[in-house]
């Protein structure tokens, strides 16, 4: 079986409890509790997070909270792996059996059921990454790119390629910041995951990486003209 692993800590800074802040309607984490629930791959939905407020709002929309995550593992500076893992190994401790977790983060409302179900598929089916997770081009050709330095000029991050034309520079993908499958393996070594992992592509029209009050903005425009956003 799979289970999914909902990181939700409360002490978010730029946006504060944007977790659950309300979002077209309904708290924000709704909407990734709801696309596990829809996507069947899943025999149990855990949100981990340090604030009860948090697991409430959780339960209410259909997640599990078996255990409230240590307070070591909730500040600003731990990474996804670390919570996974105490999450995956607090599971095994209640006698669950599973081999492979998703990572799915709170702050994903656009995120689609296809993309949880290829990209498990996409995992399932190779032996050579031990994660998989869904990657967008860049918006623009990083390799054209530019530092603003304090006088105001700018200066080329790749001056190699200030001449080339854009249509003939390769393209370049980041971390859509959505979900993570990963074999518990993997998670429970503290494997990097980047670094380990299969890219499963997705169009950049519909990532929206909520950090700060502009990306909230974004995703409230994007969400009113995107169809299948409910």
């Amino acid at each position: 079986m799979n289970i999914a692993i909902i990181p939700a800590r409360g002490g978010s800074k730029r946006i504060p409890r944007k977790n659950i802040k309300e979002f077209c309607g309904k708290p924000m984490i709704a909407y990734a509790i709801k696309a596990a629930k829809d996507s069947g791959l899943f025999h149990h939905i855990i949100v981990s997070t340090d604030d009860e407020e948090i697991a409430k709002v959780a339960r209410d929309f259909g997640a599990e909270t078996p255990f409230i995550r240590p307070a070591e593992l909730a500040n600003d500076y731990v990474a996804t792996v670390p919570v996974v893992a105490h999450a995956i190994q607090t599971c095994k401790n209640f006698g669950w059996h599973f081999d492979i977790t998703c990572c799915i983060y709170p702050c994903a409302p656009f995120l689609m059921i296809e993309d949880l179900k290829n990209s498990f598929e996409y995992l399932k089916n190779n032996n050579n990454a031990d994660y998989c997770f869904p990657v967008t081009e860049f918006p623009s050709v990083v390799q054209r790119g530019f530092k603003l330095l304090n006088n105001g000029k700018v200066e080329s991050l790749y001056p190699e390629f200030e001449l080339n034309r854009t249509q003939d520079i390769e393209s370049t993908y980041y971390d859509a910041g959505q979900f993570y499958w990963g074999k518990n393996e993997a998670w429970l070594t503290n494997l990097k995951i980047h670094s380990n992992a299969f890219g499963y592509k997705i169009p950049n029209w519909r990532v929206v990486d909520i950090d700060s009050s502009n990306d909230w903005r974004r995703a409230e425009i994007l969400a009113y003209n995107f169809k299948d956003f409910k």
